[in-house]
């Protein structure tokens, strides 16, 4: 069979199955409309099925997103954390150090109270911050916190070297609860054998009462001196001295350290003494001084 006779039969054949079509048609057109139906909804629900696919992926991409967009967020808010707790601490930390601060200059109790929340106010409406500048805010306090922490640890060591200044100057009485008995300068000598220079002041006392040191020091004589019986003197440094004299009995020896109001001897009346009381002495680079402009009213009062 040649190439034209296939052609030919198949064009026949075609046109035999389009005949029967036309003649299908005209007996039972219902027919032929339910499978034209048949085939347009089969082929609406491949092009639905598609579209539902489509839109599937769609969907999925953006869940991806807002995922992707949560955890981003959360990072950001884990850091703002980790930044604020180390915010929290360094401001705990200056608190601390300022109440500390605070109580070590002596100030009265309530001027600074660290622990009430500071006064704040504004007339101004308020609007979303972003973050970029909500970090660079923090950055800024980081920056105050750490500068005011330097501040406040200069002025912590500046209070303390004068703590210590204070501490080593003379500054109390040597025996508690006592009231002077005589001053220091010239007077009559109480053996009624004329005048004297007297070196120092006499603390009224009973024997065996405490003698305490007046400044912290080091303790650098405790033995017998002519006249002043059983004496303990103590070297504050920067050129000062104290005596303490006609002790009944001294109970540090030299060397010892010794901090303001340590017992140092018990009171008595040794020497050229003509009753039990605390003969006390202020020397200061070998020159002996007037005790008073040291301790004021301390030396008639009791503490």
């Amino acid at each position: 069979m040649t190439l034209d006779s296939l052609l030919n039969d198949m064009r026949g054949r075609a046109a035999q199955v389009a005949a029967k079509a036309r003649a299908l048609a005209v007996r039972k057109p219902l027919t032929v409309m339910t499978a034209v139906a048949v085939a347009s909804l089969c082929g609406g629900a491949a092009l639905n099925a598609a579209e539902v696919a489509r839109m599937h992926g769609v969907a999925t991409a953006n869940e991806q997103g807002i995922e992707d967009t949560r955890r981003d967020a959360q990072r950001e808010i884990n850091a703002l954390a980790a930044r604020m707790g180390e915010l929290q601490a360094q401001a705990n930390r200056l608190n601390a150090l300022g109440d500390r601060l605070a109580r070590g200059a002596g100030l009265e109790d309530g001027e600074f109270d660290f622990d009430r929340p500071v006064g704040q106010g504004g007339a101004e409406p308020a609007r979303d911050m972003p973050a970029r500048k909500l970090l660079g805010g923090m950055d800024a306090l980081d920056g105050d916190l750490a500068s005011s922490g330097q501040q406040l640890s200069v002025l912590e060591a500046l209070l303390f070297d004068r703590r210590i200044e204070q501490n080593a100057l003379p500054s109390r009485s040597p025996v508690a609860s006592s009231f002077v008995t005589s001053s220091y300068g010239y007077r009559a000598d109480p053996f009624g054998r004329g005048g004297q220079f007297h070196k120092g002041i006499d603390f009224d006392a009973r024997t065996g009462d405490r003698v305490m040191t007046v400044a912290d020091g080091v303790v650098s004589y405790s033995g017998v001196r002519s006249g002043y019986g059983n004496v303990v003197e103590v070297d504050h440094g920067n050129g000062y001295v104290t005596r303490y004299a006609h002790n009944s009995r001294n109970v540090v020896k030299v060397g010892d350290l010794v901090r303001v109001g340590d017992e140092i001897a018990k009171a008595g009346s040794t020497g050229r003494s003509t009753g039990a009381h605390v003969h006390f002495e202020v020397w200061e680079n070998g020159r002996v001084q007037n005790p008073r402009q040291f301790l004021g009213d301390m030396g008639v009062s009791r503490q």
